[in-house]
């Protein structure tokens, strides 16, 4: 069975103290995970370290960085290299967050080279896809997401997007009022994973976890992970609360 993950991504919230604390609250709850499960914990870049050292020793939890830079090294002030990651002992990182895309304009094109220099490194790249309202209104949602992984994952040979993880964001579901059903959930990760099939075969495909990323909370958790293509979730707001969390951990399929 593929990997069932609850990802928690802090995104820029929280002082030191209060990452300290969130992360006690986490592990001080009674979280029993099966091996095929697992968590993971995107912190804030100064938290990496302490992050680190706080889940050392707690079965199936990882720390991932929330974004890494596109190129080896350089004249790039502000930016975070791969391999600073790396030497972090950080082996997982976030591509091409909706905020990212949106926010930064972080191009297909970018994200191919920051997959890139993740997998070199034998790191895991947590690839980020999804269409906005207008798409999702214009009915070409498919096409903008095959697009998405066509010009960001599929020069990848099958050994190397076996070390991909995939998280699909419906952007239009998040502050927008509107809400995403399992059903469209579900037809999306289907979706999605038919073209890894289509790419690299159904036998790889089968074995990728794909995440859903559309305002999970501890309430819609269990039903999500229940579809069938649904493999666990990319956790924005609900992660910042210990209790929450835990019971969207508790909801991953196993």
């Amino acid at each position: 069975m593929r990997k069932q993950i609850a990802a928690a991504n802090w995104k820029m919230n929280l002082t030191y103290q209060q990452a300290q604390a969130l992360i006690g609250d986490i592990l001080a709850q009674d979280i029993s995970l099966e091996s095929d499960q697992q968590v993971l914990l995107a912190v804030p870049f100064p938290y990496l370290s302490m992050a680190n050292e706080a889940v050392a020793g707690a079965g199936n939890f990882a720390i991932a960085a929330q974004n890494c830079y596109s190129k080896h090294a350089g004249a790039f002030t502000g930016e975070t290299s791969v391999d600073m990651l790396y030497s972090l002992r950080v082996f997982y990182c976030l591509v091409g967050h909706s905020e990212r895309r949106e926010i930064f304009k972080e191009t297909n094109k970018e994200l191919a080279e920051k997959i890139d220099l993740l997998l070199v490194q034998e790191m895991r790249p947590v690839f980020c896809c999804g269409e906005s309202l207008d798409i999702r209104d214009a009915h070409m949602q498919n096409d903008f997401v095959e697009t998405q992984l066509n010009e960001s994952l599929f020069h990848l040979s099958p050994a190397q997007v076996l070390k991909v993880i995939v998280a699909y964001e419906p952007v239009w579901a998040i502050g927008t009022g509107k809400t995403a059903s399992t059903e469209q959930a579900q037809e999306m990760h289907a979706h999605i994973r038919s073209l890894l099939a289509k790419k690299y075969g159904s036998d790889t495909a089968e074995q990728i976890s794909i995440l859903y990323g559309g305002s999970v909370k501890a309430g819609n958790a269990k039903e999500l992970f229940a579809e069938p293509d649904v493999d666990g979730g990319l956790v924005g707001g609900a992660s910042l609360s210990a209790q929450d969390f835990v019971q969207i951990i508790k909801g991953l399929k196993s």
